[in-house]
């Protein structure tokens, strides 16, 4: 059996791919350092002379509020439940699984002050598959994302709801299945739980992995729609970009032409002397989004390398930190700017849509042999300009936004959560607007025959032809446009 073996060491988005399928185990060294933590912060609360912020008090506005060493335990289960307010939409099972692993990520980091049996029991419900049923809308991304991460952490308790064994029910089941018992908080644990940006840290990994999935195939469907526009390949040619020093921009049409190579349809000779903007500035548009896929994607991978909850426990220096980790900024304003970007891939991608049905360079009305009776691809366009709609809709910034909570206490608020559930949104439109460019351009290259276009869009024509025929009189378009989405999203694209 494979296991990822956690390590208080940087992760990346590669770790992120490749850890959800197979089952974790702590090395020695974090074992060692999450122990050695735990002890240093009993031994700071046996002294009873210390007031430390979430530990011996209560939280937000009442954390001058000195809790005495007795009700410890319970003031921790309290802020569990009383904080599980999530309201919403499910969040999905892949996210709620990367939640869980970035919590014990970072607390395999050993600066958190919890017990070993803590983090062992959480790689319990990680192993088996218990995921916990969270909800989508409730954080303000600031004192880390609360209440998602109650919800996350109910289970232990034996308290919420879980999926498990392909069934939606009461944690208490699921755990008694599995032979565990719910845990006791100990001091310190539930804040520790609550305090993180796991919940917008991880819609941004699947953000991330899915938008770098995306973009390759915005460039394929894009190739496919110039050859299939009788576009011009001079706008591609290296020498333009290299002057303009958007590195970018240079892959971008490299990657064009490359796909392209050998094409008759785009060797042959035109009559018109420019294409329109959403064919010839594709690697302008596209390497633009590119430079801020690649951006976000720091700061995403430097925040699940890091330690984001709160007091922060640094046993060498003696000291317990109350600070701000939780606060979701740095991830709120990446996510804003990634939103713009993927929505541009989007809103270019349309407008190629657009164009390839427009009846013009030879194409029929509405990508169909006979318009009039038949409507053709006329309101799947119609659908992805819904869905660009909807894209600028959801990219107004929620980073700007901030409302004031806790009594004043927490008087500025990131606003994370929210970013992250909208871009979330536009990356879900991406994937059904570039399905359809898919399926738009392979109709479209159809009536360029008996010309050809490169061997690379020949070959991946035919494995698409295997499961999406070509339309020859109106059908159920949704179907189709469906199973186009699922293609691009299952099959690799042309690099």
């Amino acid at each position: 059996m494979n296991f990822y073996e956690l390590k208080p060491e940087s992760i990346s988005l590669t770790t992120i791919e490749e850890v959800l399928d197979i089952k974790l185990k702590l090395s020695s060294q974090a074992r060692e350092k999450i122990i050695s933590n735990r002890n240093y912060l009993e031994s700071v609360i046996a002294k009873q002379n210390s007031t430390i912020y979430g530990i011996n008090t209560g939280f937000g506005s009442l954390c001058n509020t000195v809790i005495p060493n007795d009700k410890l335990a319970q003031l921790q289960h309290n802020l569990v439940i009383s904080h599980a307010c999530g309201v919403g939409e499910e969040v999905p099972k892949e996210i709620v699984k990367t939640m869980l692993f970035l919590k014990i990520q970072n607390m395999v980091f050993g600066f958190s002050g919890v017990s070993i049996e803590l983090v062992e029991f959480l790689i319990e419900l990680y192993n088996n598959d218990v995921l916990p049923i969270i909800y989508d809308t409730g954080s303000l991304g600031a004192s880390g994302d609360l209440a998602p991460l109650a919800h996350l952490s109910l289970p232990i308790l034996g308290l919420g709801e879980v999926f498990f064994n392909k069934t939606k029910m009461p944690s208490a089941q699921a755990l008694e299945t599995l032979g565990l018992k719910p845990l006791a908080l100990k001091a310190k644990e539930g804040l520790a739980l609550l305090n993180g940006t796991q919940f917008m840290s991880a819609y941004a990994c699947n953000i991330l992995l899915r938008a770098k999935h995306a973009f390759k195939w915005a460039n394929t469907t894009a190739a496919i729609s110039l050859d299939a526009f009788d576009g011009l390949k001079d706008a591609f040619f290296s020498a333009a970009h290299q002057v303009r020093k958007q590195s970018h921009q240079l892959v971008v049409a490299n990657q064009i032409l490359k796909n392209l190579e050998g094409s008759e349809i785009l060797n042959r000779k035109k009559l018109h002397v420019q294409d329109p903007y959403s064919f010839r500035c594709v690697p302008q548009v596209h390497g633009a989004s590119f430079n801020f896929i690649e951006f976000v994607t720091e700061i995403i991978e430097n925040e699940i390398s890091s330690v984001t909850d709160n007091p922060i426990v640094f046993e060498e220096e003696d000291r317990i930190i109350s600070a701000g980790n939780f606060h979701g900024q740095p991830l709120a304003i990446a996510l804003d700017s990634l939103a713009i970007a993927l929505a541009e891939l989007g809103s270019i991608s349309e407008r190629r849509i657009y164009k390839l049905i427009s009846g013009t360079r030879g194409l029929p009305a509405f990508l169909t042999p006979n318009p009039g009776i038949n409507s053709g691809f006329m309101i799947a366009q119609y659908a992805t300009a819904a869905l660009v709609s909807k894209n600028k809709q959801l990219c107004t910034p929620a980073s700007v936004d901030s409302i004031d909570s806790s009594n004043g206490q927490e008087d500025h608020v990131s606003m994370g959560a929210n970013t992250a559930t909208k871009c979330f949104q536009i990356m879900n439109n991406l994937e059904d607007i570039l399905g359809t460019e898919l399926m738009a351009g392979f109709q479209a290259l159809e009536f360029r025959k008996p010309f050809k276009s490169s061997s690379k869009i020949e070959a991946l024509r035919d494995s698409f032809r295997k499961e999406i025929p070509f339309i020859e009189d109106d059908v159920l378009m949704y179907v189709e446009m469906q199973k186009s989405k699922s293609f691009l999203l299952q099959n690799t694209p042309l690099i």
